[in-house]
């Protein structure tokens, strides 16, 4: 067996002979294990040593690092929650993960609610304003548009008219975001014709523009009607002032007249004039009462007996101009509503057509029941109406023929009460006419029930 060598070199029998002068400092060692086992495990004591440090070191800073993991992500979550506008409740402030994922799921909850509540206000508030008559565009604070109503896409089409509309609110926003708001109304000539009244307005919050709000609204009811009120206080004025003035420049020249037959004459005038004035008087109130009337006390009322009577009423007329009316009655049928003012309808249809027919002419006037609704006809032989007038007849006081008219004592009323009539009873009027060859006015009503 080889020696084992000590650091010197020298085997330790060397040290035991005494030939090594430093002699064996542990002959004890030496003796169990023999020196060169001894140095072995000596450095394998010391790697052990090292490799038990480092795996001490690596677990504790495992659980360092998950440690400090753990409170970052309990940090981290608990910003969101509170970015989300909902601090932690007292009970739940306590530390660690779990915690901080409970409320966060609190919070998430909470932040779905409101975006459900928050997307149901926009869908209602849409549906709201779709229902207004009006139109409504909002820009944002860029200027792109962000809304429009159902009313604002329908005024804003493919026309012409509604294009050059289009155009003049695009000029008005752009007026807004300089001034804070514009308004303007537009003419379009269509057809059909239109106005249309455009209003912007800036919108903010006290601090910052948020973008501008456009309403459109169409006037053109609204302007034709006091058109309407205008045209009537003028004609008005004027039907009652003709007359008027007639009757006092007749009576200034009675009180000074000494022939008995010219007296007589200028008498006859003032008679005829003042009648005249109790017509239009009359024919005004009538359209009063009737206009204010939308829903009549109704009863059934038989088509045959206000025929009757309408006939009967303008009979005299008639005779007077030798004009013949042909009454054709339906089968026994009634209508509901005001028999008063069917009558007084059916009498302006009848001496409408005895006055403008011609003299030794006929008129025919007929019912019949077609699909539910009653049709009254009025047929004459006589001048007719230009196409060009069709379209205004039906409005107060308005003539085509203005000196035929006044001297056949017409009041320009009778085709407006009839109008409102039918409104009134749910029913409509129709006319076909020819200049030159005559007229047929057909009054339209809903029947309520046939007789047997």
């Amino acid at each position: 067996m080889a020696p084992t060598l000590g650091q010197n070199g020298r085997g330790c029998g060397d040290r035991a002979r005494g030939t090594d002068p430093t002699g064996c400092q542990s002959c004890h060692a030496c003796a169990v294990f023999g020196a060169g086992g001894v140095a072995s495990n000596v450095v394998i004591i010391g790697f052990v040593a090292l490799g038990v440090v480092a795996v001490v070191g690596v677990v504790v800073a495992t659980v360092l690092g998950r440690r400090s993991g753990r409170q970052a992500l309990e940090q981290r979550l608990s910003a969101l929650a509170s970015r989300l506008g909902v601090d932690a409740p007292a009970e739940e402030s306590g530390t660690g993960v779990e915690p901080a994922l409970h409320h966060l799921e609190l919070v998430t909850d909470r932040a779905a609610e409101a975006v459900a509540e928050s997307s149901a206000d926009a869908i209602r508030l849409r549906r709201a304003l779709d229902t207004l008559p009006q139109g409504v565009i909002v820009c944002d604070e860029n200027g792109a548009v962000v809304f429009r109503n159902a009313r604002a896409v329908g005024l804003m089409g493919g026309r012409h008219g509604d294009a050059l509309a289009a155009q003049a609110v695009v000029d008005l926003l752009a007026d807004a975001w300089k001034q804070g708001s514009a308004q303007r109304t537009l003419d379009l000539y269509g057809p059909p014709r239109r106005t249309l009244a455009v209003s912007t307005e800036l919108i903010d919050d006290g601090r910052r523009t948020l973008g501008v709000i456009a309403a459109i609204d169409d006037v053109s009811e609204r302007r034709r009607l006091e058109e309407i009120r205008r045209d009537f206080v003028a004609n008005v004025s004027h039907e009652l002032k003709t007359p008027m003035g007639a009757l006092g420049l007749l009576a200034e020249t009675l009180v000074t007249e000494a022939d008995p037959t010219v007296a007589q004459r200028l008498a006859s005038r003032i008679h005829s004039e003042a009648f005249r004035v109790s017509r239009i008087i009359d024919d005004l109130l009538d359209l009063s009462r009737i206009e204010a009337e939308e829903a009549p006390p109704r009863e059934p009322v038989l088509v045959n007996l206000i025929m009757a009577e309408a006939v009967e009423r303008v009979r005299a007329a008639a005779e007077q101009r030798d004009v013949k009316i042909e009454l054709d009655e339906p089968p026994p049928v009634t209508v509901l509503g005001d028999r008063r003012q069917l009558v007084s309808a059916l009498y302006n249809l009848l001496e409408n057509a005895v006055k403008f027919s011609y003299d030794g002419s006929s008129v025919r006037f007929a019912g019949t029941v077609v699909d539910g609704q009653v049709r009254l006809d009025v047929e004459d032989h006589g001048v007719g109406i230009p196409a060009r007038d069709l379209d205004r007849i039906f409005e107060r006081f308005y003539r085509v023929d203005q000196g035929r008219s006044r001297n056949s004592g017409g009041t320009g009323l009778g085709l407006s009460i009839v109008r409102h009539v039918a409104a009134n009873h749910q029913g409509h009027v129709e006319v076909d006419s020819r200049e030159g060859e005559g007229s047929t006015f057909r009054l339209v009503l809903p029947s309520h029930s046939e007789v047997g």
